[in-house]
């Protein structure tokens, strides 16, 4: 035990946390058994050391940060460990990489309803279903997503800003003065094109290449993420690999599946599959028209974020489709996005239809649509900077 305090020591005194992420004020801290989920490199580990130096402190040990990748938990149960924690005082207990113990969620509701005020954080990866699928834990278990950084989190970090987040009818209804205030203190545009190059994950701050880094992290998704989580055999790797190759060149587009599973050799029903596990893993976007969703084909896919584009095809990628994926990945953490109506890319909560746009055409004016311009710093009437919406979060 003293071995994991020396750790959680060391590490919250060391944590580095230069934009404090937004969902630390959105979770229930009161509730007893929360899950934070999120994709390889979002900052889970991060966010769960920031808690605890905030909250704790680095020298009380009522509150404990593991990793269940320690080699300790391959010969010893993580229910031990608990109730040994607990009986010596402890009473909040942060698990990073849950999912690399095998019975982790039994044991957790053993000692969920064992220890009556003790309180558990978990991370792990975005793949796990905490509460969508039966499990001993799913009615217990509070479950939220840790995104990358917004547009406003990367340019309050880079430019030293304290913008807060903004919600979507205050943006469509005030944009003009709110692009305008914003634009008095900072020109957002040069940070706004850094952003869609890499400055989603928070490892850009690291002393190393970031499309390198973001290449390990895209295999540790596929390989740990998909293969581990939903026990795939290791030999599929190859395909799924290809597929999101083939998936990211052609991305936004509407998959063929039945050309997909001739170029990757399988089923088209394994194809669909992998298609959900890949979007499962925060690597890529499905957009289905108004009342579908999986196991229908989708309208079309996308990647996740813009960074993935300039890592997986960086010669070739389409200003286009940078600006169509950009928005999607800024809307989706809180609200709905389907097909638009004619002409339009993007319905968002069934009663917005948006249309994304370079500059805006003349003569081009439909009433019932908002157009986002991605060369300009302030908009007027429905039409409206593409960069503003990267504040909703």
């Amino acid at each position: 035990m003293e071995t994991f305090y020396r750790t959680h020591k060391y590490l919250v005194e060391h944590v580095k946390s230069p934009v404090k992420r937004g969902l630390m004020q959105e979770i229930d801290w009161s509730r007893r058994l929360i899950g934070i989920k999120g994709s390889r490199g979002v900052g889970k580990t991060t966010f769960l050391l920031q808690y605890a130096r905030e909250k704790y402190g680095a020298d009380n040990r009522a509150c404990l940060y593991i990793n269940l990748n320690n080699l300790y938990f391959a010969d010893k149960k993580l229910s031990d460990f608990i109730e040994r924690f607990y009986e010596a005082g402890g009473r909040c207990l942060l698990i990073d990489q849950v999912f690399k113990y095998p019975s982790w969620q039994e044991e957790l509701a053993q000692c969920y309803h064992s220890c009556p005020d003790l309180h558990i954080v978990f991370a792990g990866s975005s793949v796990m279903r905490l509460r969508e699928e039966p499990s001993p834990i799913s009615g217990i278990v509070d479950s939220y997503d840790l995104r990358g950084y917004s547009f406003r989190e990367f340019l309050n970090l880079t430019a030293g800003t304290d913008f807060p987040a903004l919600r979507l009818d205050d943006l469509l209804a005030r944009h003009t003065a709110l692009a305008g205030e914003i634009t008095n203190r900072i020109h957002p545009l040069p940070y706004f094109r850094e952003y869609l190059h890499h400055g989603f994950y928070p490892f850009f701050l690291e002393q190393h290449d970031f499309s390198e880094n973001l290449v390990k992290t895209m295999n540790m998704m596929m390989e740990v993420d998909i293969l581990f989580i939903k026990q795939i055999e290791f030999t599929y790797l190859p395909k799924i690999r290809r597929l999101l190759y083939l998936l990211a060149v052609s991305s936004p587009c509407s998959p063929n599946v039945s050309r997909l599973s001739e170029a990757i050799r399988t089923s088209r029903a394994t194809v669909v599959n992998y298609i959900k596990y890949l979007k499962d893993a925060r690597l890529i976007n499905m957009l289905y028209p108004v009342g579908e969703e999986f196991p229908r084909k989708p309208a079309r896919i996308y990647m996740h974020n813009t960074n993935l584009m300039y890592t997986i095809c960086p010669e070739d990628v389409s200003p286009q489709a940078l600006r169509e994926t950009f928005f999607y990945n800024a809307l989706h953490k809180n609200y709905r996005l389907n097909e638009g109506a004619r002409n339009a890319h993007f319905l968002v909560d069934e009663k917005y239809n948006f249309r994304i746009e370079s500059d805006f055409v003349r003569g081009r004016n439909n009433s019932d649509f908002f157009y986002t311009l991605d060369n300009c710093e302030i908009g007027k009437e429905n039409k409206i900077p593409l960069w503003l919406f990267g504040f909703l979060y």
